[in-house]
């Protein structure tokens, strides 16, 4: 440890230091803001799948109907042909319009919000509260435990 009270590695780089006077709760809220962010994240590419898989879908549809029609299920074939395929999912919307609706509106305000409220309270430093946990878990000095890839002693051979 140094005079400071720093371990020898240094800590977390500057871009993960608290700014001096935020205090903890703001620290908190921040990271709930940037947890909740990381969930409309993830509610994102859930929505890219949903969009793939319903297009996938749709598309083994025509092969469906060519299988039923060739082996003589033509009404089947053709109520899939006109109920189904290229059917909206949700009143007047393919996937891809709810995907854009979505990263248009709810995704890119969610996006702005969590970046003014760090620009504004922390200088707009990502993710304080995590590397603020990772600095009182990790345990100092030893291999695969460094603040930073710079820090050195991460051999991961032990």
């Amino acid at each position: 440890m140094t005079a400071t009270g720093r371990q020898a590695d240094g800590g977390p780089d500057r871009a993960h230091r608290r700014p001096p006077g935020l205090d903890d709760l703001t620290v908190e809220a921040l990271g709930k803001l940037s947890e909740a962010l990381e969930t409309v994240e993830r509610v994102r590419g859930h929505l890219y799948s949903a969009h793939q898989l319903v297009g996938t879908a749709d598309f083994a549809l025509d092969e469906a109907v060519s299988l039923f029609m060739r082996a003589g299920h033509t009404a089947t074939a053709e109520r899939i042909q006109r109920e189904l395929i290229g059917r909206n999912v949700i009143p007047g919307r393919w996937t891809f319009q709810i995907v854009e609706e979505f990263d248009d509106g709810y995704y890119t305000e969610f996006r702005d919000v969590e970046r003014s409220a760090r620009e504004e309270l922390a200088g707009g430093r990502r993710h304080l509260y995590e590397a603020e946990l990772k600095e009182s878990r990790r345990t100092h000095g030893r291999p695969g435990h460094g603040a930073r890839p710079d820090a050195g002693g991460e051999d991961y051979s032990r």
